[in-house]
């Protein structure tokens, strides 16, 4: 690896050290609990408002981005923003260690349900965090909401956006692209409503902001000698693996199939995990026969409740799946190396689309009908996270939805009889704790998971 990345810091002016850096990615992984929307909360409130490492301009530049390629948006996000900062190993570092504790707390709690049938008890230590995440996440639509939707063309996108994948399950890429459109053609006609997302508030300058100023870096110009380079180097690190399985084992080995499976599914996961894990579900379930179908759901809580991106639900029907067909291993040690190749093959792509795509995208953002393109598209955004973060809430607060599947409407249903009342309680208490108390979010947290301890020895959940 270049040494001259982890002095990125010092060279590019910004004055933030790769040790430095280190320590607040490794603190957002820590928090990036709640699906996508929290995730983006998270790095949202660290890196904008606190830090103020990245503008609210930049920020929503990447968001956009990320949001149109296949795979968590959230790790993507990370690494595209870590890159910026400190090059390769900057992006290595933000979107390695986004999903490093989600991979330590999958395979622990995978140990555990391979031996023992459930992990109820130790889902239960996440109650109160799930409560205080719910809150986290209405947060971050309101904030991201009041600095996005400027205007009342804005407000309008994110509300058609809004609707039409929630009640109609229109297809993600389909709203994305027709906002760009829509956001194109009023750049271009002159439309002042469609003018790109501003910094925020006056003397939130971000060191990211000063690091590029006009004299950009050289890692973020395009070149497309290094971009051949880069994009061969990632292939070969994803797709090599995949082709020695298939050599070596065959196809209808157990670790042949993870491999080649889940590298088509790291191509097709557009608008994150929701979009495909009842592809997912349906083709581990009732096609490969790697899990049953109440494992499936219980392999989704265990993601819902830990930290990093849902996705990572792939690594536990992986770990299943090697464990079922160990192949002459140890059930445990083939079910190991199954859960890392699922993973392995799931994330290395998302290295690629942002190592070789992002010094494209950083050139656009002087592109009027483009930067006008993005405006609209983070309207759009903004209503997708509502839908995600309302997704959340009724998984949170409702032991059972039903879906309604009457033409044209497609969405899920809370039944209101089935309503969670200790999560309800709890999600009330860790929201007036934000929005009225203005509590840190570790406080919140901590206070949220004390309670959901208290309750469980109580016998409440």
């Amino acid at each position: 690896m270049d040494t001259r990345n982890v002095q990125a810091g010092a060279d590019a002016g910004h004055g933030i050290s790769f040790g430095e850096a280190f320590r607040v990615w490794l603190r957002v992984a820590c928090l990036s609990f709640g699906g996508p929307a929290g995730q983006i909360a998270v790095m949202h409130r660290i890196l904008v408002e606190e830090k103020r490492w990245i503008s609210e301009g930049r920020f929503l530049h990447a968001l956009n981005y990320c949001m149109l390629l296949p795979g968590p948006e959230a790790q993507q996000l990370a690494t595209y923003v870590g890159w910026l900062m400190h090059r390769t190993a900057g992006g290595l570092m933000a979107g390695g260690l986004f999903v490093l504790p989600g991979i330590i707390a999958i395979m622990g709690l995978s140990y555990i349900y391979a031996a023992f049938g459930n992990v109820s008890f130790v889902e239960a230590l996440f109650f109160g965090l799930k409560a205080a995440v719910l809150a986290i996440v209405v947060e971050a639509v309101v904030r991201v909401g009041k600095r996005a939707l400027k205007n009342r063309i804005m407000i309008a996108l994110a509300a058609i956006a809004f609707v039409a994948i929630f009640f109609f399950a229109v297809p993600f890429p389909i709203i994305i692209i027709a906002a760009g459109i829509i956001g194109y053609a009023g750049a271009r006609s002159g439309r002042p409503e469609f003018a790109p997302a501003g910094h925020g508030d006056g003397g939130s300058t971000a060191a990211i902001d000063s690091m590029l100023g006009e004299a950009v870096p050289e890692h973020v110009r395009p070149n497309t000698a290094r971009a051949i380079r880069v994009g061969a180097l990632w292939l070969a690190l994803w797709l090599v693996p995949v082709s020695a399985l298939l050599l070596i084992l065959g196809q209808a080995s157990v670790f042949s199939q993870i491999a080649l499976f889940f590298s088509k599914m790291a191509l097709v996961t557009f608008g994150g995990a929701y979009a495909v894990l009842a592809y997912v579900a349906q083709q581990a379930v009732e096609h490969y026969h790697w899990l049953k179908p109440h494992e499936m759901l219980d392999g989704l809580g265990m993601a819902e409740t830990t930290p990093g991106p849902l996705i990572m639900v792939l690594q536990f029907v992986g770990f299943m799946a090697a464990y079922r067909d160990p192949s002459g291993l140890s059930p445990m040690l083939a079910a190991t190396l199954g859960g890392l190749l699922a993973t392995w093959v799931t994330f290395t792509p998302c290295f690629l689309w942002i190592f070789v795509g992002a010094p494209y995208i950083e050139r656009l953002r002087g592109n009027t009908g483009l930067a006008g393109a993005l405006s609209a598209i983070t309207a759009a955004v903004v209503g997708v996270i509502l839908n995600l973060s309302i997704w959340f809430a009724l998984h949170t607060l409702f032991r059972e939805t039903v879906p309604v599947h009457a033409f044209p409407l497609n969405f899920d249903m809370p039944v209101l009889t089935s309503v969670d009342i200790p999560a309800l309680l709890l999600s009330i208490a860790a929201a007036t704790a934000i929005f009225r108390f203005k509590l840190g979010m570790l406080t919140v947290l901590a206070g949220s998971c004390a309670a959901g301890v208290a309750l469980r020895m109580a016998g409440v959940i």
